[in-house]
């Protein structure tokens, strides 16, 4: 088990993930952080220290009635009629009381009934922080470690460039080796075919040239599907990739200068044009050649077919003049062309240099107009321009990125700092409005170009990277691919470092960054969405929610009274699957745990993330209880109980306190755990069935508690899928030593006392079909008459429970207690249910695998589903939807009629006289199955499955705050 204490940053689990996002209901009106200026904060935080002023609003609030006035220094709370009267003062007469009670409600998260000027701080600062981190959106990449291929033909020489290849369908790549080797690949980065560039045939030995130069840019021809790939031999090879055999045709050679950086450009609108070849050399030149009809060839063809390509002498391409036509714009540049680009609209050619005084130069090719030319230290390494957005983009031996508007040449828009190494490529992604650089030590970043805000950061795991080496890079590294593109082609980027190349996948639109969003923003609805699993579900009687919390990792809040959400948490734990959730003493707080070992505290009244808790370990948390003075428990597959002081916490960050005396005890991964305050004892469950009771006051192990598998009938004892304390029976004097504990495996409900000589007090199967298990167990409270059960069928169960367990059972009898009711609530496992009581009646909430959840009278009718279009109103019964209960009881039925297909006439009978022999069935035995572990993965083979009000609250708040915090 990796232990993540083990680790030098335990919360990397959460600085790695995917940022989380809110989304409200526009009916819950204006945050209150909304309406605050700072002229607003500095009148608050006067009036929380300064007597003065607290005394002339309670003279104002009093008008002129004698009172005890407050004095003194220290930092006085305000109850709720203060808080009131100061933002009336604050903010204007007007204020809305109900607005007035939620911003109160909000600061006062612990229900103290008073709120300080510190809370208040923390408050405002971590609402303005998440509205910033709103406002900044999400890198596009969508993973965060690529797709990484070795060029193994390459002969360990880096890859200059790639070029990708349309025509013929599918989508090819052609990658092109500093030593002249071109390698195919196909869409997913496999190598299709490899062939080696020709070498001079006056060297020809032994029937074979062998390329002796180095290539230094490539670049893709599509109208005439060719690559044109230049070498420091002061060549072109022409390559045909028309078909699928690529060879190359022509070799233009005897360039009177070595060519550097390739660019080609056709009219894609209007194919008569002449397309345009244009070159950027060692000395500074650009050479452009315009081929005049593409459709009968770039070149004369020879008189009698070459062996091999056919070579063409540059100083005769005059006799080719029918078919190109060739010019030279010398001593653009002092240094060597690094890029070249072409900008058709106004027959511009853009280029860059490592000069100082030209290290970009937009000239005209008519030389008519003045060239614009770009002075910066150490000039430029690569370039990039959006003629759409009138941007260029530079990067360099100085490691810094720079941002340039076309007509400005004197000052860049902004400069971006943060490589550590030269950069060696930029790039320019127009559709999310983002910029990808690329320096040599092979670090990637993302950048908002509206915002100029880092968005991400990636250093490629290259496997020829050693530490204190930088490794070897060709000229052009990146390649990337945007809209509009081939059908079933997503935008992606392809990088290259030394012989090995990365596909990084791109969004196609842009994303939020999270926080709080409105309808506008985050198309709120209320519909859950299709396919989505619950993973738990519980009701908070206090603000009368129902809380759902999905697979994907996003919780809802719901109206019990009319099924209508008000508040949706997307991306709660990243991309990680949420598991477990529960309610602190207060019930405001909502802690949530997921599979990837990290644990959350939430503010319910607005979606604010207010403690992040320290992972134990890097596996799942399973089930999380918070007792009575807000010391949350967690257990999972750790085998421990972690415990968090979430009641004095003032920091984001909590550390696990792991005093409890667990390591050991458990000897499989704990599922499962309940607390009873009264008897002052937790209960814990694991996959191999045992059940351990624990006592708060010395948080050591109490008691063992295990049923025995039945004789050759399964060779383990299944797991206990969860725990019910009863409550009301364990304040009674009398009952306490009953049947006070619930627990599931496999489908059987045992009693258990916890304090008496004897333990079992009764057992059943509860489920209608033999194989099934209970995965959730409620009750009524403070009662305890009935028992409610869900099941991995997806039925539900209420029991009579009054008058059961309070006697001893005999081991071998499995005596039922009276169903009340029975019904299919849905098609697939029960994940959760829950009694709960509204408007002086009971009813029960479901949460199914199937991704629905519901709420049911207790006589099984269907008061509704929530997230679907249609409302109810729980006081009203005709608006209950008791069509989806008729639908269900007909599944049911069929249902019914399979299983009694499948067994052959053998019926199971509900009555409460069955025995053991018939309820506990070989068949229901068999449903314990086993776990598999694979290395630390273990798989579960059972069950289903505001910026100057930041700047304000920082400097007041900032320096009480340990780690930063809120």
């Amino acid at each position: 088990m990796n232990t993540s204490r083990n680790n030098k940053n335990p919360w990397v689990l959460y600085e790695t993930e995917v940022p989380h996002s809110r989304i409200c209901d526009p009916a819950c009106g204006v945050s209150p952080a909304e309406k605050l200026s700072p002229e607003h904060l500095q009148l608050l935080k006067n009036a929380f220290t300064s007597p003065k002023a607290r005394a002339r609003i309670q003279e104002n609030r009093w008008s002129g009635r004698s009172g005890k006035k407050r004095g003194g220094n220290e930092e006085q709370g305000m109850k709720f009629e203060e808080f009131r009267e100061v933002l009336r003062t604050v903010i204007g007469p007007d204020i809305e009381d109900t607005w007035v009670e939620r911003f109160f409600s909000e600061v006062d998260i612990s229900c103290t009934g008073q709120v300080r000027w510190q809370q208040l701080c923390s408050y405002l600062l971590l609402e303005y922080t998440e509205r910033e981190r709103a406002s900044i959106p999400t890198a596009a990449l969508l993973h965060s470690q690529p797709q990484i291929r070795h060029c193994s033909h390459n002969k360990r020489e880096p890859t200059v460039r790639v070029v990708a290849v349309s025509h013929p369908p599918p989508l090819r790549y052609i990658s092109v080796s500093k030593g002249g080797q071109i390698t195919v690949w196909n869409s997913s980065l496999h190598i299709l075919k490899t062939f080696g560039l020709a070498g001079d045939p006056t060297e020809e030995v032994a029937n074979t040239r062998r390329f002796r130069g180095w290539t230094t840019d490539a670049v893709y021809m599509g109208n005439v599907h060719k690559v044109a790939i230049a070498t420091d031999c002061r060549d072109l090879h022409f390559v045909n990739v028309s078909t699928a055999s690529v060879f190359e045709d022509v070799h233009l050679f005897g360039f009177r200068s070595v060519p550097t950086a390739l660019c080609y450009w056709h009219d894609v609108q209007c194919p008569e044009h002449s397309p345009l070849l244009l070159l950027g050399d060692e000395k500074g030149g650009v050479h452009l050649m315009w081929f005049l009809n593409p459709s009968k060839g770039l070149f004369k063809s020879p008189s009698k077919k070459p062996n091999g390509p056919h070579r063409i002498f540059f100083p005769d391409l005059g006799e080719h003049s029918t078919l190109v036509s060739y010019r030279h714009i010398p001593s653009i540049h002092q240094e060597p062309i690094n890029r070249v680009m072409f900008e058709p609209s106004t027959n511009v050619i853009m280029t860059s240099s490592e000069s100082d005084t030209t290290s970009v130069v937009f000239l005209s090719v008519t030389l008519k107009r003045e060239p614009y030319i770009w002075k910066m230290n150490q000039g430029a390494k690569c370039f990039d321009y959006n003629a759409s957005l009138q941007l260029m983009v530079t990067g360099g031996c100085d490691r810094a990125v720079r941002l340039w508007t076309r007509f400005v040449t004197t000052r860049p828009v902004a400069t971006l700092l943060g490589h550590h190494a030269t950069i060696l490529d930029v790039a320019i992604y127009q559709p999310v409005g983002q910029i990808f650089s690329y320096s040599r030590d092979a670090e990637l970043r993302v950048w908002d170009i509206s915002t100029h805000h880092c968005l991400k950061t990636i250093r490629l795991q290259f496997p020829c990277l050693q530490p204190g080496r930088i490794p070897e890079h060709g000229n052009f590294p990146f390649l990337l691919l945007s809209p509009p593109l081939p059908e079933e082609t997503q935008p992606h980027l392809v990088v290259g470092c030394k012989d090995y190349l990365a596909l990084l996948s791109l969004a196609e639109t842009r994303r939020g960054g999270g926080g709080w969003l409105t309808e506008g923003d985050g198309g709120f609805g209320p519909e859950i969405q299709s396919g989505t699993a619950l993973s738990c579900a519980l009701y908070n009687p206090t603000l009368r929610q129902v809380v759902t919390g999905h697979a994907d990792s996003s919780v809802s809040l719901w109206d019990v009274e009319t099924g209508r959400r008000g508040l949706q948490i997307l991306n709660a734990h990243g991309e990680d699957e949420l598991l477990c959730m529960t309610l602190d003493s207060s019930h405001r707080r909502l802690i949530t745990g997921a599979r990837n070992g990290t644990i959350k505290v939430w503010n319910l009244l607005n979606g604010l993330n207010l403690h992040k808790l320290e992972p134990v370990t890097n596996s799942e948390v399973t089930r999380l209880t918070c007792l009575h003075d807000n010391k949350l428990l967690a257990v999972g597959w750790s085998q421990r109980i972690a415990q968090y002081d979430i009641a004095a916490a003032k920091d984001l960050y909590v550390r696990a306190d792991m005093s409890w005396k667990s390591s050991g005890v458990h000897k499989s991964d704990i599922l499962a755990v309940c607390h009873c305050s009264t008897l002052g004892v937790v209960a814990t469950a694991s996959h191999d069935g045992e059940v351990i009771i624990w006592r708060l006051e010395t948080q050591g192990p109490l008691l063992h508690l295990q049923r025995e598998a039945q004789a050759g009938l399964c060779d383990s004892v299944p797991p206990v899928d969860s725990l019910l304390f009863l409550q009301h029976r364990a304040g009674n004097r009398k009952l306490r030593n009953r049947g006070v504990l619930v627990s599931s495996q496999a489908g059987c409900l045992s009693f258990w006392s916890v304090t008496g000589q004897t333990h079992t007090y009764g057992q059943f199967y509860a489920p209608e079909q033999p194989g099934v298990r209970v995965l959730s167990l409620s009750s009524d409270q403070p009662k305890n008459t009935i028992l409610v059960s869900g099941d991995t069928a997806g039925w539900l169960q209420i029991w009579d429970i009054s008058h059961y367990a309070l006697d001893i059972q005999h081991e071998t009898v499995c005596e039922r207690p009276t169903l009340l009711h029975c019904w299919k609530a849905h098609k697939r496992g029960l994940v959760s249910v829950e009694v709960l009581e509204v408007a002086d009646r009971l009813f029960v909430l479901t949460a199914s695998a199937d991704g629905s959840a519901g709420l049911w009278t207790k006589d099984g009718a269907h008061v509704g589903s929530f997230g679907r279009e249609v409302m109810w109103n729980i006081t009203d019964a005709a608006t209950y939807r008791t069509e989806t209960q008729d639908n269900l009881r007909e599944d049911a039925d069929e249902e019914r009629r399979t299983e009694s297909d499948s067994v052959k006439g053998r019926t199971l009978d509900l009555s409460s006289s069955q025995t053991s022999q018939e309820k506990c069935s070989p068949q229901a035995s068999a449903a314990a199955q086993q776990r598999t572990h694979h290395g630390n993965q273990k798989i579960m083979c059972w069950g289903c499955s505001a910026m100057v009000r930041l700047q304000f609250l920082h400097a007041d708040y900032g320096k009480d705050n340990e780690r930063g915090g809120l």
